[in-house]
């Protein structure tokens, strides 16, 4: 095994976070190094895009020739894996880990020929993007809107012996992309505004990062593991700081943060440690603002159940790796810390190299106070209790005394007992203790011979009397504690009735999510929803509730729906508090439902305030081209004037202009107000692309100046023609109106995994970026038209119609200057199911 194992040869893996970043060049880079030192270096596969610098970083290496496939036709060149088997050198260079051959090949894969030349002994050194991870495929997705077709399993890029992350930052990477040094320049704007923003580039780039920081810390877990390393190495600061709910939490979680943020990539994480019944003591809200407060400050939120918190916060930290973990001073005293050691001293006895932070607060200093807190009792209960405790047993001796014939001792003993159990209960503990050593000294003075002394003639008289003051103040401090305990109970009672007859004017501040997320925390359950009565779940938190029947627990909300959690099975005696959730839950769907009524309203409110805008606009934008046309119409009619042949077409052109620009401003007029009474309704099908933008472009003026580039696999999309037609014509010809007399418009359609986008690029002056969300908004021109020149509805109407196809209209810069208009539409497999020509 041992010897197989030296025979394998080694994997190094340049990772990179996107195209350009420099990974062929480093892995060549490094080939050219080991070249140098006499290693027998060969390249195995390199694309270099027509990089310049990255080509001549090829120098005298060894290139192994490349492999012709024949498919459909065509010859296409694949690495020769067979060729470099034969070769044998000790290291071959090969580029791009994730790429799929060509049918016909030896291995699917380009990674299963990695593989094979490992196995044979050849050291490979190689290169692969974050994107193309098979785990990331979805994420990458989801940021870039472009799902990758080949990918290679983490695995193998996990069992590297090296893996090395080439970096870039997203500015740098993008001004190389300007100056055309990855794409060629007709590729360059396209790729600026879609795979190459400055937001994909970022995400893409954390992804990297993370994903490596996750492999490093998987060898070390494995090497700690081999070595049967319990210890905590600090290889880099992870603090976990332990939150109670009480006020002092803040404090905590902002020291924290802080010690994080000086450590330089450290991490933290808040525990807040439940009961093992699955209930919380802290109130839901509560342990929401602190779960909120710590993501806003850069940590993470956790919380564990454990009957020792002391213990669940080391065991926590322990599996975290940590560093470092605080915990808040205690609000003990110190005797009482002395017979009972607390949270804090348990942390610190049994953290081995952990470090402990006891993190002082206002609370801490104000402890005595708090443990001197006022008992539970009136002050009139009190004092009647201390009355009894001095005078009761003086009365009672009285009457003992005037009664000698009708008891003894045991009797006597009990009555006294009866009395400091009264008096528990009256006044509570202090008072009660009073009383029993009162008592006592009634008993063996009046009582116990000899009499009237302080003196006890009998050994076990004194050790009875010793056991009634010691049983007295037992039972007085039981009984006080029932006592209390049952008035701490009628409170809650009490204020729990108070807060579900108040929750209807406490839910302002609240929503239906942060509701479910209160449950979930209060009764440990891993999921709720709000079921509708078609069995629909209308907003749900945590893990998903399909229905009814699969829910743990569910309480009515009201005549139509229901709360519904999963998790476990709660007592009869928790069901008063899920009815108060489902009550809240009740008013939150009035309260929305009033929301959506009031914003129904603003509708209707902003629809009249279009109008009479609209009605101020039309009046002069109407007016000047019907003058104009009228002006050039009765000069034809004059027959007092001869025209020229020139003048006449001049007329007629004038006439026709005006009736071109009365026509868009009718139509605009016309679809604002379709879009506004929400009645445009799109007729979805198949568009071709290319032949719609053409069309939009021929009545335009300056059509001429306008570039239309539609990529293949973007022939079709699923959209309106007509609508699609209206919106490129508005998009065009504002484009047109702003760019230079000298420029040109460029219209270019491409692919994004199952979207088709459309670019109409311009080199205007630009809108400036507070002002970008208002070019959409009716009757805007932004102070850059001319008046007369419209009434400032072609970009909202582009915009509302290109909704009305499930679509998006964007606006970014220009490279160089002027904005780029984006449309985002349905391709035809994504709505239509097709597929592209």
């Amino acid at each position: 095994m041992q010897h197989e194992a030296r025979q394998r040869g080694v994997l190094r893996v340049y990772l990179g976070a996107s195209p350009g970043v420099g990974k062929t060049f480093a892995m060549l880079d490094e080939g050219q190094r080991r070249a140098a030192r006499g290693t027998d270096v060969v390249i195995g596969y390199v694309e270099t895009h027509g990089r310049v610098h990255t080509e001549e970083q090829i120098g005298e290496l060894e290139l192994i020739p490349r492999r012709t496939i024949e498919y459909l036709g065509t010859a296409r060149q694949e690495m020769d894996l067979d060729a470099i088997l034969v070769r044998r050198p000790e290291v071959v260079l090969v580029d791009e880990l994730a790429h799929t051959n060509i049918p016909g090949a030896q291995n699917e894969k380009r990674w299963q020929d990695v593989e094979a030349l490992l196995e044979a002994g050849i050291c490979v050194i190689t290169t692969v993007n974050i994107q193309h991870l098979e785990s990331l495929n979805d994420v990458v997705e989801s940021i870039t809107g472009i799902r990758q077709q080949e990918t290679v399993p983490d695995k193998v890029v996990r069992q590297a012996d090296a893996i090395e992350l080439t970096d870039m930052s997203p500015q740098a990477l993008r001004r190389r992309m300007a100056h055309g040094n990855i794409y060629a320049a007709d590729k360059v704007d396209a790729a600026l505004s879609q795979f190459f923003r400055e937001g994909n580039l970022t995400a893409l780039r954390e992804l990297a990062l993370l994903w490596l920081a996750d492999r490093v810390d998987e060898g070390l877990d494995r090497y700690r593991d081999q070595h049967g390393i319990d210890s905590t190495w600090a290889a880099r600061e992870r603090i976990v700081v332990a939150v109670t709910g009480g006020p002092e939490s803040e404090v905590l979680l902002r020291r924290a943060s802080r010690i994080a943020s000086r450590t330089g990539g450290g991490e933290w994480m808040a525990l807040y440690v439940t009961r093992g019944d699955g209930l919380v003591q802290m109130d839901p809200a509560r342990l929401h603002k602190l779960h909120v407060m710590t993501e806003d400050m850069g940590g993470t939120f956790h919380t564990v159940m454990g009957d020792d918190p002391a213990v669940a916060i080391l065991d926590f930290a322990k599996a975290e790796n940590a560093t470092q973990v605080l915990i808040g001073a205690s609000r003990r005293g110190r005797l009482s810390t002395l017979a009972n050691p607390g949270i804090g001293e348990v942390v610190i006895a049994e953290s081995g190299d952990i470090d402990v932070h006891i993190v002082t607060h206002d609370q801490a200093r104000k402890k005595r106070r708090t443990m001197r807190r006022a008992s539970e009792l009136s002050g009139r209960r009190r004092a009647c209790g201390f009355v009894m405790g001095a005078v009761g047993p003086l009365v009672l001796s009285a009457l003992l005394l005037a009664t000698p014939d009708f008891h003894g001792l045991p009797t006597e003993s009990m009555l006294y007992m009866a009395l400091v159990v009264a008096t528990a209960i009256a006044g509570g503990l202090v008072p009660a203790v009073v009383s029993a050593f009162v008592s006592g000294f009634a008993l063996n003075f009046f009582f116990t011979p000899p009499l009237h002394k302080l003196t006890v003639a009998s050994g076990e008289n004194a050790f009875a009397l010793l056991l009634f003051v010691v049983v007295a103040i037992a039972v007085s401090s039981v009984v006080d504690l029932a006592a209390r305990r049952t008035v701490q109970a009628e409170k809650a009672s009490a204020e729990a009735d108070a807060l579900s007859v108040l929750s209807h004017s406490l839910l302002h501040a609240g929503d239906m999510r942060t509701l479910l997320a209160g449950a979930c925390e209060l009764f440990g359950m891993r999921g709720a929803a709000i079921i509708g009565p078609d069995g629909d779940v209308s907003i749900g938190y945590g893990a998903p509730v399909t229905d009814l029947a699969s829910a743990d627990v569910t309480v009515r909300v009201d005549d139509e729906s229901y709360l519904a959690l999963v998790g476990r099975s709660l007592a009869a005696a928790d069901q008063r508090l899920l009815k108060a959730y489902a009550a809240h839950a009740s008013v939150l769907g009035e309260r929305r439902r009033a929301m959506k009524e009031s914003s129904e309203r603003r509708v209707l409110e902003e629809t009249d305030r279009t109008r009479t805008a609209l009605l101020a606009a039309v009046s002069h934008d109407l007016r000047s081209p019907l003058a104009a046309v009228k002006a050039a119409v009765s000069s034809l009619r004059n027959d007092q004037i001869t025209w020229s042949p020139e003048d006449e077409r001049a007329l007629l052109a004038t006439v026709e202009e005006g009736a071109d620009r009365l026509d868009d401003l009718v139509a605009n007029l016309l679809d604002m107000s379709r879009l506004q009474m929400g009645v445009v309704n799109a007729h979805v099908d198949e568009v071709e692309v290319e032949a719609t933008i053409r069309t939009a472009v021929a009545t335009l003026a300056g059509r001429q100046r306008v570039d239309v580039t539609v990529a293949h696999d973007a022939a079709l999309l699923a959209g309106d023609a007509g609508l699609l037609e209206r919106v490129i014509a508005n998009l065009v010809g504002n484009a047109l109106t702003y760019a230079r007399d000298d420029s040109k418009v460029q219209v270019d359609a491409s692919t994004a995994g199952e979207r088709v986008l459309i670019r109409i690029v311009d080199t205007g002056p630009g809108v400036p970026l507070d002002q970008r969300d208002r070019l959409f908004e009716p009757f805007q021109r932004l102070g850059d038209v001319p008046r007369g020149e419209g009434i400032g509805l072609g970009l909202a109407v582009a915009r509302g119609l290109t909704e009305a196809m499930d679509g998006t209209l964007t606006v970014e810069d220009t490279p160089g200057g002027g904005l780029t208009f984006i449309l985002d539409l349905p391709g035809t497999r994504s709505v239509l199911g097709g597929g592209q020509p």
